[in-house]
């Protein structure tokens, strides 16, 4: 009744659905059906043991496959999985279940209360038979009966199957589908011939056996065998599950200890049963009776209420006339605490930082942490770090993220990401999540777009942006009690310092990515300005800052782009700002122009270029220089038209500058074209990516010239013009001054040759040199000669001979 019920479609469903064909609505409400049963299945227990280390007695039954299974296990061998390794990871995944869920009935079932009374603690062991070929995993857990092991194991799903693996067969994005089927225990067929479930219920007296090789067909059969194999011929199979992997040919490096232990590492290391693995280690005498001593000073320093061992020894065997004894134990392999799911109040900055190096790696100290649980549509447990040093120098297109780990349950899903947990600029954070919600797909290896995921995302990045925010508090209180004692900047850099030198070019790439975050980024970043010491690089200010000491009406943001701070700070573009009293913010880093370009403005105030053609002061200032340029204005039109007629392959435009106060020109882009620095920067990206004519192609070959009006060497070319309106020599200092205006803005000089023999033309005029005179050799002897003279001269001067 439960089942109808729960297939049966709503009146949403029936209209969604009425002008589908009746068939194909069933077949929908069949899939819906079977995924339902299939969940439930998959939280059932379905562990196993291995052929040859069970007695089968006549009352054997053989049951096929349905055959719908029996396709899906071919997919799963060679379609499923991309990674043989997790094999191990879903077997142990299925063992933590079983425990869970007696743990759970024990509160509530007699039956399984009394059983515990016999039985050890709960715990997962893992053993090696490289002489059989074999791998066990085995669990003290709920158990299954016969029924439960052929319903768990045999039937995987039932109708809508077949549907589901149609469209795996020919290719149809199936993503969504497959995230409904639970078929973990199937992962054991990727690296063994045959797999064995030996298991005990506690609701029945007599332990099962489950054997197949995924070929069609299993058995299921009474049988009689202990939970861990011949190592403890004691302990008698009272409740449990034990799976025998009888490995392929392909499969045998999984008989290597060493390699179960990295993989219960990377997977499995926070389950919360202890696991331990079987091994067998030759030890000489005087190392046996040093192991003693540390395993009795161990026990007497373990938590309060954790009585796990590490090490179990089984048995001993002396090796005759060596001194070396075969200790055969049971070793814990998941000692790393998920410390994710205690108080945050229980735990010191020591466990936090051993924790970091632990999930990480890594050895600096986390610079700063989050610790936090998320509850509401999607519930979660969660620790970020950001790490003191940043890995990520270089800023790579689809670069993957691998310092961040995703959990369900504690067992490991994904530890590689590009883009899916975090967004590419906040790839530096180091953490995990641990959810019960995540939507993944059946072979746990990728995670499903949802809006689960999409949530789980925005509160990551939102706890990540609040850990900024704290160190610029931190950062912000250091600096004003610095400023009362009279210094520019703390001492000692402060941690939000040591995090923005790491890691001030991602959040800028979070401002270029970002749209949604964009305000916030804008208040971490740092500028140098025209009111820093150059000499302390720690003397920074935050745009907040900047907008807190502008001048009266000033309405822009003034900034100013360049390779170097000498050169942004000695631009002609900023001398009458600063003669003014303006701020000025002075970028050097390669992205700040772009960034500035993206915020548009922070908090209302617009950011103004002031190396670009639409430059203005505020309202009072304007005023006043506008007033002087209108005075000069009928006086310069002759210059104004001598240049447009003579220049006007490189100049687009003449104004009289209202900017400039020392300098007599300089050269300017239109508002929407490219700033020097911003061109030189695009110039050589295009030259690496398709040479120089294409760049020659692609850049503006005019540019805006200012003139300033009240220079003395303008005025002389106007005088020129006056009295020559076709004046060659004013032509040469125009072209010259052009050139120079050039190189003071940062522009690339296109044609150096002729920038360089005009300038020489220029001194060779000032010096009353002609250049077209041709100078001989004999031009030169006379001066050699000459230099000879003086030479002698001077060597019999006495003054000459006493020094």
């Amino acid at each position: 009744m439960v089942w109808r019920k729960m297939c049966r479609p709503s009146r949403a469903a029936k209209i969604g659905v009425g002008r589908m064909r009746g068939s194909v609505f069933c077949a929908a409400l069949a899939i819906a059906c079977v995924w339902l049963a299939a969940t439930a299945s998959q939280r059932m227990n379905v562990l196993a043991s291995t052929e040859g280390s069970h007695e089968v007695s006549d009352q054997e039954t053989t049951f096929q496959f349905e055959a719908e299974v029996s396709r899906l296990m071919d997919i799963i061998v060679h379609s499923l999985y991309s990674n043989r390794d997790v094999f191990l990871r879903e077997l142990i995944s299925n063992a933590a279940d079983a425990l869970d869920k007696i743990r759970m009935l024990q509160l509530t079932n007699a039956d399984a209360r009394k059983v515990d009374e016999t039985q050890e603690d709960l715990k997962i062991k893992i053993t090696v038979d490289p002489e059989r070929k074999v791998l066990e995993i085995a669990d003290t857990g709920l158990g299954m009966t016969k029924e439960e092991l052929v319903a768990n194991l045999g039937a995987v799903a039932k109708s809508g199957t077949a549907a589901f693996l149609e469209q795996m067969q020919i290719g149809a994005d199936s993503k969504n589908l497959i995230g409904q089927f639970g078929v973990g225990f199937y992962s054991a067929f990727l690296v063994a011939d045959t797999v064995s479930v030996v298991s005990q219920s506690y609701k029945d007296s007599t332990p099962h056996v489950w054997v197949s090789g995924a070929h069609g067909s299993y058995t299921v059969a009474p049988t009689d065998q202990t939970v861990f194999g011949s190592e403890e011929p004691e302990a008698k199979l009272e409740r449990g599950t034990r799976i025998m992997l009888s490995l392929k040919d392909d499969a045998m490096h999984y008989l290597d200890v060493e390699m179960i232990k990295s993989l219960v590492k990377k997977y499995s290391q926070f389950v919360s049963f202890p696991i331990y693995l079987y091994v067998s280690e030759k030890v000489t005498d005087s190392e046996k009776t040093q192991e003693l001593e540390q395993d009795k000073i161990a026990s007497g320093i373990l938590d309060e209420g954790d009585d796990d061992e590490e090490e179990i020894i089984v048995k001993e065997e002396q090796l005759a006339d060596d001194g070396i004894t075969i200790v055969h134990k049971w070793v814990k392999l998941n000692e790393q605490r998920p410390i994710w799911t205690r108080n945050p109040s229980e735990l010191s900055k020591e466990d936090y930082s051993e924790f970091y190096q632990a999930l990480s790696g890594r050895f600096d100290e986390p610079l700063h942490y989050a610790h936090f649980s998320a509850e509401g549509e999607v519930n979660f447990k969660a620790l970020l770090f950001i790490p003191s040093t940043n890995p990520y120098k270089q800023i790579k297109e689809g670069e993957v993220l691998e310092g961040f780990k995703l959990y369900l349950r504690r067992v490991l899903i994904k530890d590689t990401f590009q883009g899916t947990m975090f967004p590419t600029w906040l790839r530096f954070i180091v953490g995990l999540v641990d959810s019960d919600d995540l939507p993944i797909n059946v072979s746990r290896e990728m995670l499903q777009q949802s809006k689960l995921l999409e949530l789980i995302r925005r509160k990551l990045v939102r706890k990540a942006m609040d850990m900024f925010r704290e160190l610029m508090v931190e950062d912000q209180e250091a600096r004003a009690r610095a400023i009362e004692d009279g210094l520019d900047a703390p001492e000692e850099p402060t941690r939000y310092m040591l995090f923005y030198k790491q890691y001030s070019k991602l959040l800028k790439l979070g401002v270029l990515e970002d749209e949604g975050n964009r305000p916030r980024l804008a208040k971490l970043l740092r500028f140098r300005t025209s009111r820093t010491n150059p000499e302390q690089p720690e003397d920074v200010i935050s745009l907040a800052e900047y907008i807190d000491r502008v001048k009266n009406e000033q309405e822009y943001i003034y900034f100013h782009a360049g390779e170097t701070l000498e050169h942004v700070s000695s631009s002609p573009f900023v001398e009458k700002l600063l003669e003014l009293g303006y701020e000025v913010l002075y970028l050097t880093d390669p992205m700040d122009e772009s960034v500035l370009q993206y915020l548009g403005d922070f908090e209302g105030m617009k950011f103004m270029a002031v190396s670009k053609d639409n430059f203005k002061f505020a309202p009072a200032d304007q005023k006043e220089q506008k007033r002087l340029i209108k005075s000069a204005k009928a006086a310069y039109a002759p210059l104004k038209d001598f240049i447009m007629n003579h220049m006007s392959e490189i100049v687009s435009k003449v104004k009289l500058s209202a900017r400039l106060s020392t300098s007599p020109a300089v050269v300017t882009a239109v508002e929407y074209g490219y700033s020097p620095h911003f061109e030189m920067l695009t110039r050589a990206q295009m030259q690496a990516d398709s040479g120089d004519d294409f760049i020659t192609s692609m850049m503006p070959k005019q540019k805006v010239l200012e003139i300033n009006p009240y220079h003395p060497l303008i005025l002389h070319v106007l005088d020129l013009v006056l009295d020559d309106p076709e004046s060659k020599e004013a032509l040469t200092l125009l072209q010259s001054i052009y050139d120079t205006g050039l190189v003071q803005s940062g522009y690339y000089v296109r044609d150096s040759a002729k920038v360089g023999s005009r300038m020489n033309a220029l001194l060779a005029q000032r010096l009353g040199v002609q250049l077209e005179t041709p100078i001989t050799h004999e031009d030169v002897k006379v001066r050699l000669q000459s230099d000879a003279s003086d030479s002698r001269a001077a060597s019999s001067d006495p003054v000459h001979d006493e020094l």
